[in-house]
């Protein structure tokens, strides 16, 4: 019998607005890792504020990944803990981190939205803004949300980089599920209603579908990217956009 395929995934990012106007890459950063019927990924956003946002979100997305796809025993809240810690002490020691201690590690802010699925049982892990859902099906509006969280202001967020990071470390977990997204702040108010417990009519569910259909990885990944890069949705937010499908049939 031949094994089951893996998990297809389409995951993009497009420069908004405000960067680009300054020359500047995206910050946001991806990165996913697939063994058989188990599949992790990440999503990061560097901290516009931060000198090195963007390195943070290289590191927190490659080493989570990497870490948690070779996880087998004891408990999966505990790895994603240690992995978050890991990258930490990675940060601490980079030859960037002029102080050499985690008083540095604000240059590399990042906030964190990841997954550990194995196509049966899931768990959304998540600092900060961002979002992440879990469809349970396809044809109706059924589905989990690991929701964003901001501080007492609208535009203060919570960063891995911080000392209190593991108060503001998030699970969610999940049962099976037709599909997952996961998607930086720039597109959350695309997909979310206001009250972010629900998701927007004419985004996530048609988003699904073409992707569900379409077969070829590259016309994908260029209608995503189209839709991330119109004109409107530049309008609407200026942030950098990363979203992330992964088909869970």
């Amino acid at each position: 019998m031949k094994n089951r395929p893996s998990h297809r995934i389409i995951a993009v990012s497009v420069t908004g607005n405000y960067h680009r106007q300054k020359g500047l890459m995206c910050q946001d950063f991806y990165a996913y890792k697939r063994l058989g019927r188990k599949i992790v990924a990440v999503i990061a956003d560097g901290a516009g504020s931060a000198k090195y946002g963007r390195l943070g979100a290289k590191y927190i997305c490659e080493t989570l990944c990497r870490l948690l796809s070779m996880s087998s025993e004891g408990s999966i809240r505990e790895h994603i803990i240690d992995a978050i810690q890991i990258t930490r002490e990675m940060l601490t020691c980079h030859r960037l981190n002029r102080a050499k201690n985690e008083s540095g590690l604000i240059d590399f802010s990042a906030t964190v939205v990841g997954v550990v699925y194995d196509g049966k049982k899931g768990l959304f892990f998540h600092i900060g803004d961002g979002a992440a859902i879990a469809l349970k099906n396809d044809k109706s509006q059924q589905y989990v949300i690991s929701e964003p969280e901001n501080g007492i202001f609208s535009s203060e967020t919570f960063f891995f980089t911080m000392e209190d990071w593991k108060d503001s470390l998030r699970f969610t977990p999940f049962t099976k599920a037709d599909s997952l997204f996961l998607m930086t702040d720039g597109v959350t108010g695309f997909a979310l209603k206001k009250d972010m417990h629900t998701i927007k009519d004419g985004f996530v569910l048609p988003i699904h579908a073409f992707l569900k259909s379409e077969k070829n990885t590259k016309r994908a990944s260029a209608a995503l990217t189209n839709t991330l890069a119109t004109p409107t949705a530049s309008r609407l937010s200026g942030d950098d956009k990363t979203l992330m499908w992964i088909d869970c049939r």
